[in-house]
């Protein structure tokens, strides 16, 4: 069992510094570290590649006159983007007794649908992929990477971000997969109230490791 519960958050960061603390705390865990780390954090305009992307699906660099990087990342997953009003969930955590990675994306979107639903939006999964959705919109994307069964990497809710950034590229490989955000939905709430229930839900939802 975890000895301790870490929550560290940060205004923003670049995504290599937030990968960069990531696998800091990762080799920390790896090491013999008992703690489970929940971070939030936020970042500027960025399209990030997993290991299943391809450059095809980055449409263009060049939107709404900002020029947005294109960052090769180990997670899994497609080509993303991250920006100003989307907040990231990370968590680093050890399940080696577990050894469940669907169970720990399955616990990626509880958490997601479970705050949403505090904020009176209906969300669930969807087949068309990981990520949480409401009325055939993804409005958070998640994908994680494991070694030796600690992982790292998490899941990012739409607050506001600007919507047009992506149209960029093709959201995780769907061209059938607009997004939405909770602005889009006519929910207006603060960073920091979504960050609470999001703790909360994280404390409920992932018990069983700390």
């Amino acid at each position: 069992m975890h000895s301790r519960f870490l929550l560290t958050k940060h205004s923003q960061q670049t995504y290599p510094d937030a990968m960069a603390e990531q696998e800091a705390l990762r080799d920390d865990v790896l090491q013999g570290d008992s703690a489970f780390h929940l971070i939030f954090t936020e970042h500027p305009p960025i399209y990030t590649l997993g290991t299943s992307g391809s450059e095809q699906d980055v449409l263009t660099r060049e939107v709404d006159g900002d020029t947005i990087e294109v960052y090769p990342t180990g997670r899994g997953g497609e080509v993303t983007y991250h920006g100003p009003g989307q907040l990231l969930c990370y968590i680093v955590a050890d399940l080696s007794k577990e050894q469940d990675l669907h169970q720990h994306i399955w616990r990626l979107e509880e958490v997601i649908i479970r705050t949403l639903a505090d904020l009176g939006v209906a969300a669930a999964r969807d087949e068309r992929g990981i990520g949480v959705w409401v009325n055939g919109l993804k409005i958070a994307a998640a994908g994680v990477r494991c070694r030796r069964w600690v992982v790292w990497h998490g899941i990012a809710l739409n607050i506001n971000p600007n919507l047009n950034h992506f149209k960029g590229i093709v959201p995780c490989g769907m061209r059938d997969a607009p997004v939405t955000s909770l602005e889009a939905l006519g929910v207006q709430t603060s960073r920091e109230d979504v960050e609470k229930l999001l703790e909360k839900h994280v404390q409920d939802v992932f018990q069983s490791l700390f």
